[in-house]
């Protein structure tokens, strides 16, 4: 914490909830970060929360938070509460005079905002009841589907169908509001989970305040542990039913770090005050990840078809040539935009068995969810396009996030286009090394063609070949309800080791949210995309970086210890030994200390 802060004890409150919620990614940073800069800026020392009021950025709410830290610190140590003084003028923050209390004038009063209590029994009334059933202190969510089946009982409204036919609108549409107001926070995929902020669960505690022997009574305080131990709680029918679907989600709340090595375990999505304790378990079994039972298609019972990517055109003014060149082959491709990839293979049930995968995947209910992805994804490059892609850093971050998608067979088409000599000689070296590291380093197939008609004709014959070989197997799909995305790589490796012959699939949806760029992205992958914005940090280096330091404030922390060279130098003497692609140099290792301190 600064040394020059007049307030240090209210900054690093203030600098906490700001932590958190840039770990839970909510609207309160903004709101936090000014409040943290005045504070931090203001060269008044205050006796009082209260006089805080007066800084740009502290209101009423934040300061009332901040009297109550101020209260249970004081009992915690044994000292006497300071009492209000009347007041801080602005003239005294801009010209730092003495604090005069008997000349101050008593700040204006500052109009209450009318405390947020939603209508009983409405959609938002039962939402918040319904997700202050889970705990306040839990780090992990309700999925739609839980959370409807624990609201519905307590809302007068349908949250599945609309109570006026002339209407689109749910009882569901309330979550929104709650969204908009900061009461509930959202996040997790490929299924939404919904969890209750720290401004929504004061909501539910005035709803329970509000109305004596409500549901809220037992669920929002739980029992004393003299009464637990004279009767056991009454739980509703809904809230035991609940209790024995989510044993499956729980399993997965170990954040387990996906390319790592799988005895690391980080968990970026877990409250502060909670990861100090999780970082201690620094050993993870494989039993811990989730248990499930596959949604199993005999043979014969899937179609096979290729959807190739929207974006994938030969020009702009021809964007329909591939489809129709493919079709001409007998193949009758799939176009829309993939979130990875610029073609892959799906498996659609046949009629008889459409309704297996809806039944089974209750909640995967987006677009994609009545088909499967299966083990073959195609990335082509235009060989100018490989150059731009290098250049940019694109390359390594494309394979980077293929790694990561779960899909084992990768394949790189590489289509032959004319260049200039000039280019040729400057950047064939780094096109060779290129396909070298894409085949020896990653593993990956690296198929080169002379033209585009020439990659159609590969992809025709791909599917042809993957319709026979899909057509005899019995196909396994993962319920979207188990996946998370630190699991969701170590169980796939758990399941090949175990069952080599057989392949393990997710539904597109699945696939899509997994996969995409920015949709509730950890802290963790946000991290390791920093890194890979300073050129010459591949994701190799970046990943080694990240086990080093977990965060970003860790490794911005790191290098405030260190000063001169020392800083320059740090990353380098803590990589600098490992194999070359991992390793730092020097010169990476200072543009690193320039970027980051």
């Amino acid at each position: 914490m600064s040394e020059d802060c007049a307030n240090p004890l209210l900054l690093g409150w203030i600098k906490e909830w700001l932590d958190q919620a840039r770990e839970r990614n909510s609207k309160g940073i903004t709101v936090y970060k000014k409040a943290y800069d005045s504070m931090k800026a203001c060269p008044l020392r205050f006796e009082h929360p209260a006089e805080a009021q007066q800084l740009h950025g502290l209101g009423p709410k934040l300061c009332d938070r901040l009297t109550d830290k101020l209260k249970a610190h004081c009992t915690e140590n044994g000292l006497p509460m300071p009492k209000v003084r009347r007041g801080v003028t602005k003239r005294q923050l801009n010209d730092s005079a003495p604090l005069d209390e008997g000349l101050a004038p008593a700040p204006k009063r500052v109009r209450k905002v009318k405390a947020y209590v939603p209508t009983l029994r409405s959609g938002a009334y039962a939402l918040i009841v319904a997700l202050a059933t889970i705990g306040e202190n839990t780090s992990q969510g309700l999925t739609k589907a839980n959370t409807i089946e624990l609201a519905q009982p307590h809302c007068d409204s349908s949250f599945t169908a609309p109570s006026d036919p002339t209407r689109f609108f749910t009882a569901w549409n309330s979550m929104k509001t709650l969204i908009g107001k900061d009461l509930v926070y959202e996040h997790g995929r490929p299924l939404r989970r919904y969890m209750l902020t720290e401004e929504g669960w004061e909501v539910a505690k005035r709803i329970k305040g509000t109305e004596e022997g409500s549901v809220l009574n037992s669920l929002v305080k739980g029992p004393s542990r003299e009464e637990s131990s004279e009767r056991p709680t009454r739980k509703t029918k809904t809230a035991a039913t609940s209790n024995k679907r989510d044993v499956a989600h729980n399993q997965g709340l170990i954040d387990l770090d996906e390319i790592s090595s799988a005895d690391e375990i980080h968990q970026s999505d877990a409250p502060l005050g909670q990861r100090s304790q999780i970082g201690e378990q620094m050993h993870l079994q494989v039993d811990t990840l989730p248990n499930f039972s596959p949604i199993v298609f005999p043979p014969g019972s899937c179609t096979v078809n290729l959807v190739l990517d929207s974006r994938e055109v030969r020009t702009l003014k021809d964007r329909e040539y591939i489809s129709e060149e493919l079709q001409k082959k007998g193949i009758s491709p799939i176009t829309r935009g993939l979130p990875l990839g610029d073609a892959l293979w799906i498996a659609r049930p046949k009629s008889t068995h459409e309704q297996l995968l809806a039944r089974a995947n209750i909640g995967d209910d987006e677009e994609g969810s009545n088909e499967f992805v299966l083990d073959h994804i195609i990335e082509r490059k235009r060989l100018d396009d490989l150059i731009f892609s290098i250049k940019d850093g694109r390359f390594h971050e494309q394979k980077f996030r293929l790694r990561r998608s779960g899909i084992p067979n990768v394949t790189y088409i590489i289509e032959d286009f004319s260049i200039s000599a000039e280019r040729g000689d400057k950047y064939g070296e780094a096109v060779s090394s290129a396909i070298a590291n894409t085949q020896v380093v990653n593993g990956y197939f690296v198929k080169q063609t002379g033209k585009l008609d020439d990659t159609i004709r590969y992809l025709a014959k791909m599917t042809n070949m993957l319709q026979e070989i899909y057509d005899k197997k019995s196909l396994h799909v993962i319920p979207s309800a188990v996946l998370h995305p630190q699991t969701y790589l170590p169980l796939q490796t758990k399941l090949r080791v175990e069952q080599p012959d057989q392949g393990h699939y997710i539904t597109f949806s699945a696939f899509s949210s997994l996969c995409s760029k920015s949709d509730a992205m950890s802290l963790r992958d946000v991290f390791l995309k920093m890194l890979m914005c300073t050129r010459g940090v591949t994701g190799e280096k970046a990943l080694e970086i990240q086990k080093k330091w977990k965060t970003p404030y860790a490794f911005v922390e790191a290098f405030e210890k260190l000063d001169g060279e020392a800083r320059e130098r740090m990353v380098f003497e803590q990589l600098g030994t490992f194999v070359p692609r991992k390793k730092v140099a020097p010169t990476l290792s200072a543009k690193l200390a320039e970027v980051w301190s």
